[in-house]
């Protein structure tokens, strides 16, 4: 499938799943959006890359990579649901069910970074792109970081109107996106 077409199709599903929040700047959807689409396009230009040459060090990092960022969806999505308490009482219609959370979570995967779901799609970013690294993919891939970290910021102006200083104290005692550095 030629790039742009598959890069097409991605998009569809992805203003789909984004209608709500594209013209709310203030919404860390609305940011998400073009990071989303910027992985749209790492992965409609590398899918063919996926598999080859496996032992490559780009390869074998980028399934690192990739592991790694499975390993925080599921642990901070299991969280989410079991301690997080997501409750339609949370009337924000700019969230998805699973983001309307009722209670701050800070164990587990949580204990360490604020933000293990951005973190994963950032892992995904870099690992797709060093499938087949490119100078315009790195450029990509640089984009869709800086969106995710945008869109952290934007999630956390939420967090802390909808937890106050609980929130607030939370974020002085764990890091973003990698424990112990950033």
């Amino acid at each position: 499938m030629p790039t742009g077409m598959l890069f097409g199709f991605l998009s569809l599903i992805i203003i789909a799943i984004s209608w709500r929040t594209l013209f709310n700047t203030r919404s860390h959807g609305f940011y998400r959006f073009f990071s989303w689409e910027c992985m749209a396009w790492l992965l409609a230009s590398n899918y063919k890359y996926l598999f080859v040459d496996p032992f490559s060090i780009n390869q074998i990092i980028s399934w690192i990579l990739l592991v790694y960022s499975l390993y925080l969806v599921i642990t901070g999505l299991l969280l989410i649901k079991r301690i997080g308490k997501p409750n339609a009482i949370r009337d924000e219609k700019n969230l998805f069910g699973f983001e309307k959370t009722t209670q701050l979570i800070d164990t587990g995967v949580f204990k360490h970074i604020r933000h293990p779901l951005y973190a994963s799609l950032i892992f995904v970013t870099w690992a797709v792109f060093l499938k087949h690294p490119t100078i315009t993919l790195f450029v990509i891939a640089l984009l869709s970081t800086n969106f995710l970290y945008i869109t952290s910021r934007f999630d956390e102006k939420e967090c802390i109107r909808y937890f106050g200083d609980k929130y607030l104290n939370y974020m002085k005692h764990t890091r973003m996106f990698i424990p112990f550095l950033f």
